[in-house]
């Protein structure tokens, strides 16, 4: 596995390739699974532990743009890990109570769906 580190900071590494179509950006709808961990490695939200995938319209500003940027070239049935800098997080707010300010956030990110 290697990883790609884009000009605005993102990591990201597939872990598993998919097989199925690929994001190619705004105007698709994705359905996940994901998991995210803060640098500590303290597990902070999974839709895994609801049992309910997530649904959002790719870079249309639902999520942080470390979502938005990172599910792009994604294929159904791919399971990628991102690791996130602060400025394409939370930034300095944090989130929730959970979410520390300024904190790096590792996401594992399994592609169940796209539609259009």
């Amino acid at each position: 596995m290697s990883e790609t580190t884009t000009e605005t900071g993102l990591q990201y590494t597939d872990v598993k390739t998919g097989d199925g179509d690929a994001v190619t950006g705004r105007g698709q709808t994705v359905i996940v699974h994901y998991t995210g961990w803060l640098a500590d490695e303290t597990r902070f939200d999974s839709s895994l532990d609801r049992n309910e995938p997530f649904s959002f319209p790719v870079d249309c500003g639902y999520v942080i743009r470390g979502w938005d940027e990172g599910v792009v070239g994604m294929q159904v049935g791919g399971v990628r890990r991102l690791v996130i800098p602060p400025e394409l997080g939370y930034g300095a707010q944090g989130a929730g109570g959970v979410i520390p300010p300024n904190a790096t956030l590792t996401f594992e990110i399994e592609l169940l769906e796209i539609s259009s």
